[in-house]
């Protein structure tokens, strides 16, 4: 089961869809019926943490060595502005989360945004999202 406090909040998930075979799902269901687990989301969510557990070392490893910054990173226009004003850009490396604010133009974030890597979700606009397309790795 999950530890007391780890479930995420809203907000804070990005929705996955998985294909599973129908005796994989009903030995799932089976679980969640017999109270191992509180419904098929617990399951998975239990299962997939207990599996990044288990290469914890490996993917920290990979984080140092691919400069990751981990967890949310947030880009306002202000800070895009204030680095367009001083002539310097930002090459964005993220395991997480990226956010850019809703009200950054495509010309701002191109401007000011030279690369941007994500392991994990961006929020954008589908325009900014757009106009980074060939800056995304």
């Amino acid at each position: 089961m999950e530890p007391q406090g780890s479930s995420p909040r809203p907000g804070e998930t990005e929705k996955i869809t998985i294909n599973l075979g129908f005796v994989d799902l009903g030995r799932i269901d089976l679980l969640v019926r017999d109270g191992f687990y509180t419904n098929r989301t617990d399951f998975i969510r239990t299962a997939i943490r207990t599996q990044l557990a288990r290469h914890d070392a490996a993917v920290d490893r990979a984080v140092s060595r691919s400069g990751l910054d981990l967890g949310l990173r947030h880009f306002g226009r202000a800070e895009l502005e204030a680095l367009r004003a001083r002539g310097e850009t930002v090459r964005i490396n993220v395991l997480g989360l990226v956010s850019i604010a809703p009200d950054v133009t495509p010309e701002l974030a191109r401007a000011t945004i030279d690369s941007i890597t994500v392991l994990g979700a961006l929020h954008a606009s589908p325009v900014v999202k757009a106009a980074l397309a060939d800056r995304m790795r």
